[in-house]
């Protein structure tokens, strides 16, 4: 068992005082209650959390799925939590009480949590006040990453949600040309916003592919990023994908099997990229990719926290996201 899993499971551990926590008891029904502040292993910190982000994977909780058991713990399934090192364990050397931190944690619908030392990320002088769940901003690096673009690319991004508007943002600013497709106008004006060169409205299949072939000469997209995590999407993303191409799924793909066309994948000879991590190494790495990114400026995720809530309305930030309201891109919960 890794030291990220085992800080998890030890979320609950009794310290001297009690913080508030988030419980999800059953599908919709959340509610806010006293617990014992976790104290730290011999290779752990504390942060107090001053918020976490909530993510498109915490959606099947809410709704519920038969493989989900309730009540969950204390702050979970929150993992995107910022905050400040209250307490680190006895062989922790490299940080220290005060510092500011992203951490991969997993009970972060909370006041505090637990993380093992190598799964924080000190966030420096420079982003002193600024929100950084640093989680969903490292797996956006981390796709980028193996998206492989360079300048002289056409890429398409399927899906323009919070992960598809960070990645508009960062193909864009490597030069690339980005194409921005999704259901709604909105979506597509913060990828405007994010650098894209063209939007297209995700309504007729046929329609999107002969725009596509339109702007590319009839070749396709160097690289496309499916990231809405349907099988439509998945669909259109293959078939706006040219000869040799990169196809990278980034898409959280949730809620059952998909087909794919794999005589068309053959035939053009594509690179299938599943760009999830499950290593808290790699997810780690994109963390400290991220910051490093938004301190220099070559990322720029605020305007796209789009709703925030208190601790106590976390039901309200979960259905936000279920219902995605016009508006709507990200959710932080904040305490």
């Amino acid at each position: 068992m890794s030291a990220t899993v085992e800080a998890a499971a030890r979320a609950i551990r009794v310290s001297g005082g009690a913080s508030r926590a988030a419980w999800i008891d059953a599908p919709g029904v959340a509610r806010i209650d006293r617990v014992s502040i976790p104290e730290p292993g011999e290779r752990e910190v504390r942060v107090r959390l001053e918020g976490s982000g909530v993510c498109g994977s915490n959606v099947p909780v809410w709704e519920g799925r038969q493989w989900f058991s309730y009540p969950l713990e204390a702050g979970a399934p929150g993992h995107e939590g910022w905050g400040v090192i209250d307490a680190v364990g006895e062989s922790v050397h490299d940080f220290t009480v005060g510092d500011r931190v992203a951490a991969l944690t997993y009970h972060a619908f909370a006041e505090h949590d637990l993380a093992a030392h190598d799964s924080v990320v000190r966030l420096p002088p420079e982003l002193a006040s600024v929100e950084l769940p640093g989680e969903p901003l490292g797996c956006a690096m981390n796709i980028f990453a193996r998206s492989d673009i360079r300048a002289e690319h056409t890429v398409a991004v399927v899906g323009i949600g919070f992960l598809g508007a960070l990645l508009t943002q960062l193909a864009s600013r490597a030069g690339a040309r980005v194409i921005a497709i999704s259901r709604r106008q909105f979506a597509l004006d913060v990828a405007r916003s994010c650098g894209a060169h063209e939007t297209i409205a995700m309504d007729d299949h046929a329609r999107i592919i002969e725009r596509v072939r339109s702007l590319t000469g009839g070749e396709g997209c160097e690289r496309v990023i499916e990231a809405v995590g349907m099988q439509w999407p998945l669909d259109i993303a293959g078939e706006l994908t040219r000869i040799r191409g990169r196809l990278i799924i980034a898409g959280f793909h949730q809620d059952g099997a998909r087909q794919v066309n794999m005589q068309l994948w053959n035939w053009r000879g594509l690179d299938v990229i599943n760009a999830h991590e499950r290593d808290p190494r790699a997810y780690v790495k994109g963390m400290r990719a991220a910051v490093s990114a938004v301190a220099s400026g070559a990322l720029d995720p605020s305007p796209l926290y789009t709703h925030r809530f208190p601790l106590d309305r976390l039901g309200d930030a979960l259905e936000a996201a279920r219902t995605r309201p016009d508006g709507f891109l990200k959710a932080l919960v904040v305490t």
